[in-house]
């Protein structure tokens, strides 16, 4: 047939469906149409009597219609809930229509804000620093020792006037007025306790005049750099021997000795000698220190690796006086006898008790 020619099989099974489908359309057509207008007439006569007599025979339940009464329909309508479930036949909401769009409005035309341009505030100018009415050129001393006793400070300068005052490190002190060009007050010791600077300056009482301050340097004190290894101790304590090495050199510098008021390593004077400390002063300031003996832990050698240990005192654990062997001590003559603190010193020989009866007197 042509109606397939050029055709596909899977468009040849799809036109053969469409036609069974018209067919069968067309056949229910005709059928619901020969049900509503039937060409057979069926006659019926109806005979009303006042006492109906029943048949005996029972009628079929096709011939008699059975229609319900008021009293079901109303309980139908009162008993059966009613249930609206649009999700489960995917309905639409209430109150939406599906067929409805939203359409955005048009866009509204970009309008660059406006700039506005603020006037800064303006800024209160700082008022400058008033500058010093008094000067301070220097002070003397310009520096001194922590731990120093009280000394006198002068202060030099201009325009200083009689009520001027000297500020140490901020404190008020009792000043002296010399001249417009120098003050002068006594600095009490513990205001030098500690090392470090200082500041100056020169202030009326009322604050209206005052100076540039100027620094003092409070200097830590020089300490002993050597060690304190060791004493020969003499009878009665004369002439006693201590004996010092110095600290910290590689390989070891060979001990040296000093007595009572000799001057040690050129600026400390050995005032005291114990076995275990010694006292030295400060030639130049008056400080004392005290040097403890210096006792290495046990087992430490004395070698160029540890400088600060002593071969004398390697092998002592409790501090005991030395012992000097007999054959000589620097500077010592060898015919003064000498005292060893670990063994009695010698008896002078006692004479022969007589115990014989020989004595003419008796």
């Amino acid at each position: 047939m042509k109606l397939f020619e050029g055709k596909s099989p899977a468009e040849r099974n799809k036109i053969i469906a469409l036609i069974g489908l018209g067919a069968m359309a067309v056949l229910a057509i005709g059928y619901n149409i020969i049900g509503l207008y039937p060409s057979r007439k069926t006659n019926v006569t109806v005979s009303a009597s006042a006492s109906p007599t029943p048949s005996g025979s029972p009628r079929n339940s096709s011939d008699i219609a059975a229609l319900p009464s008021n009293e079901e329909i109303i309980f139908g309508y009162t008993t059966t809930p009613i249930s609206y479930s649009p999700g489960a036949f995917y309905a639409p909401d209430a109150g939406r229509n599906i067929f409805a769009f939203y359409e955005p409005p048009p866009p509204t035309p970009y309008v660059a804000p406006p700039i506005v341009i603020r006037a800064e505030t303006p800024y209160p100018t700082p008022a400058p620093t008033p500058a010093p009415s008094l000067l301070v050129g220097f002070v003397t001393p310009q520096s001194v020792y922590a731990g120093s006793k009280s000394f006198r400070m002068d202060v030099s300068g201009d325009k200083f006037t009689p009520d001027s005052m000297i500020l140490f490190n901020g404190n008020p002190i009792p000043t002296t007025f010399v001249s417009p060009q120098q003050l002068s007050a006594e600095i009490p010791s513990n205001f030098i306790a500690g090392a470090g600077p200082v500041s100056i300056m020169v202030r009326t009482p009322d604050g209206k005049l005052f100076s540039n301050p100027v620094i003092l340097n409070v200097q830590a004190p020089p300490t002993p750099q050597f060690q304190y290894i060791g004493m020969i101790g003499r009878k009665c304590a004369n002439n006693d021997t201590a004996y010092f090495q110095e600290q910290g050199k590689t390989p070891a510098s060979p001990p040296y000795s000093a007595r009572l008021n000799d001057i040690v390593n050129g600026r400390f004077r050995l005032v005291s000698i114990s076995v275990n400390e010694t006292v030295l002063e400060d030639v130049n300031l008056g400080f004392r220190y005290k040097l403890a003996l210096y006792r290495p832990a046990p087992g430490q050698n004395a070698s160029a690796d540890n400088p600060n240990s002593n071969p004398k005192l390697d092998q002592q654990t409790v501090p005991q006086p030395m012992y000097v062997p007999p054959q000589g001590i620097p500077g010592i003559p060898s015919n003064i006898p000498q005292y060893n603190p670990q063994q009695p010193p010698p008896q002078p020989p006692q004479p022969p008790i007589n115990d014989e009866d020989d004595d003419p007197r008796f």
